[in-house]
């Protein structure tokens, strides 16, 4: 640093992200600074001038700086995500919320504030509850439902979900909710969708950390859509919409699945310019 003596804070994240930057993480002076913050308690915008690290919580930076060069994911690290307006418990066991499944969240609530108090919202494949969550939390009047096959999944779930009147059920997402079939408003989902072929392709934060279940789906990684359109149908009321994420690559095939028996059938952008997700209606 030209003009001044770097502080030790300064020092220890820029070998970070050279460790960082080895193992091949995308974001390493990103990650660095995070993991830095997370040790200290000191916000990122701060950590140079204030951030002072002791024998041990240097220790334990190093330690954390080394398993995420191994592309452990950051939040199983930290312990959380944040999603829209709200923190989730995350870790081992359990699909990390990504932020671009926070624009599908954003039409699920959306769409829930159009029907009014006491619309009824079914969160399929909910994983770490972050859409659940969401929606309870930005639309408190709305009656929240939320199924997740998984066993540790549906732990973390019931952890961000305490205390929030959410419906929480552990099962098949495409067998669930029997009672609920044509009374239900929205369906939200983000499946899986992953090709079987694409392994290969595939970060290994998410390859390697993600529950499988969570990620593959089949050949065309449209397995899951096409069930999703089926249980769709049987839950929503005439009217009521369906959301669902998918591949980028899928902007064509994931919107195909409706076309055959639903209304308004479109397909969302990411922030990118990405295909992300398609929504539809069911007829009147």
């Amino acid at each position: 640093m030209s003009g001044r003596l770097r502080s030790q804070a300064e020092r220890v994240l820029e070998r970070a992200e050279r460790d960082l930057a080895a193992g091949g993480v995308p974001s390493p002076r990103v990650d660095a600074e995070l993991l830095l913050s997370h040790v200290t308690g000191v916000p990122r915008s701060m950590l140079a001038h204030r951030a002072q690290l002791g024998a041990e919580q240097l220790a334990a930076y190093l330690k954390l700086v080394e398993a995420r060069s191994r592309r452990v994911p950051l939040q199983h690290l930290t312990g959380s995500a944040a999603f829209r307006y709200v923190d989730l418990e995350v870790g081992p066991g359990v699909f990390v919320p990504r932020p671009e499944t926070e624009l599908l969240a954003g039409w699920a609530i959306d769409e829930v504030g159009r029907r009014g108090a006491g619309a009824v919202v079914v969160d399929l494949c909910t994983g770490s509850g972050a859409i659940a969550l969401s929606l309870v939390h930005e639309q408190p009047a709305a009656q929240v439902h939320a199924v997740e096959l998984d066993e540790q999944a549906v732990g973390w779930a019931e952890r961000n979900l305490l205390g929030t009147g959410v419906d929480l059920r552990q099962g098949d997402a495409f067998d669930a909710f029997g009672d609920l079939d044509g009374t239900v408003d929205v369906v939200v989902c983000n499946p899986p969708y992953i090709p079987l072929e694409a392994w290969e392709g595939v970060a290994p934060e998410a390859r390697d950390h993600d529950p499988s279940l969570a990620l593959w789906s089949g050949q065309d990684g449209l397995d899951a859509m096409r069930r999703l359109e089926s249980t769709a149908w049987r839950l929503l009321r005439p009217g009521g919409v369906v959301g669902a994420e998918h591949a980028d690559a899928q902007g064509e095939s994931a919107p195909a699945a409706f076309r055959e028996r639903w209304e308004d059938v479109e397909d969302h952008l990411d922030l990118a310019g990405r295909p992300r997700f398609v929504t539809a209606r069911r007829p009147a």
